[in-house]
């Protein structure tokens, strides 16, 4: 879908990025680092929006700042407001289909199917200055839709939402990528966005890549088992103990390294011992943000 070989850019002194090189394929990829990494940059030399300065960015085998009709193609969902707040959400979206090529006679059919399908149905005669921050998000992501891009380009899309809407604009993206089959490219500072939506990850930094792979690949299960309790967490540790496992205390559970399955029984059996009640019992997966660190980037 995307390629970038030996990928630079850079703006004055200023080096947004420094001789990059990946590629990204069909399906949901997080594009994820730090403020200053260089997705931005990235996202607007595959847009065509921006020329490198070395090397190449390609579409769909093309260099959409040499063939413009490439970027009919593609969606984008920019990260700072841009929408205009007179008009309704009928309106705009009816405007950006025609825009894109749409007969006038489908682009209002389009527009609504659109945004029946981020939510906003009951609201597109409303004006967009009227809207919350979860609703503009939404339009946003909607006009990218709307021409029914082959590959769509999402600039953080939960900027400035609370924990709620941004579980529910994660949701939304996934369905978007199930059910309309379009590939996404979700550029984040936030790992827990990448976690919960992408299937691959890119994780720029400095202006360079420095991990990329399958999410599933960094947040593979641990060899270690967890045992949470509701009570009577001690006992258990002595049970565990008097049944010759070695465990310990680790945030609120209890952790038992290399298990295999004659310690799955001794479990088992100090666990009934104690007469703890059991919540949850199973390995733990590895977090992102254990990986990559606690910060937000």
């Amino acid at each position: 879908m995307l390629e970038a070989r030996d990928l630079t850019k850079s703006y004055g002194d200023t080096l947004a990025l420094a001789r990059v090189s990946f590629t990204i394929s069909s399906g949901v990829t997080g594009l994820l680092g730090p403020n200053g990494a260089g997705k931005s940059t990235a996202i607007k030399l595959f847009l065509g929006l921006l020329r490198p300065s070395e090397g190449s960015a390609e579409v769909l085998g093309e260099r959409p700042y040499e063939n413009v009709e490439v970027r009919a193609r593609l969606g984008y969902m920019p990260e700072h407001d841009c929408l205009p707040t007179a008009i309704t959400a009928s309106e705009f979206l009816t405007h950006m289909a025609q825009v894109s090529g749409i007969p006038p006679a489908f682009a209002r059919t389009r527009a609504a199917d659109i945004l029946r399908h981020v939510g906003l149905d009951e609201e597109r005669y409303r004006s967009i200055g009227e809207y919350s921050t979860g609703m503009i998000q939404r339009v946003k992501l909607a006009q990218a839709l709307v021409h029914d891009p082959v590959i769509v380009m999402l600039d953080e899309p939960t900027a400035g939402l609370d924990p709620a809407g941004r579980d529910e604009m994660l949701d939304l993206i996934k369905r978007t990528g199930r059910d309309f089959g379009i590939s996404i490219v979700l550029s984040t500072h936030l790992m827990g966005d990448v976690e919960t939506t992408c299937d691959r990850i890119i994780v720029l930094e400095a202006g360079q890549v420095v991990e990329e792979g399958e999410v599933s690949g960094f947040t593979r299960e641990t060899e270690t088992i967890y045992i949470e309790v509701v009570d009577r967490q001690d006992e258990v540790l002595a049970a565990l103990a008097a049944h010759g496992i070695t465990a310990a205390p680790d945030v609120g559970a209890i952790a038992v390294q290399n298990v295999g399955d004659a310690e799955y029984d001794l479990i088992r059996d100090a666990l009934a011992e104690s007469g703890a009640r059991l919540r949850t019992l199973g390995p733990r997966r590895h977090r992102l943000t254990e990986i990559f660190g606690d910060g937000g980037s």
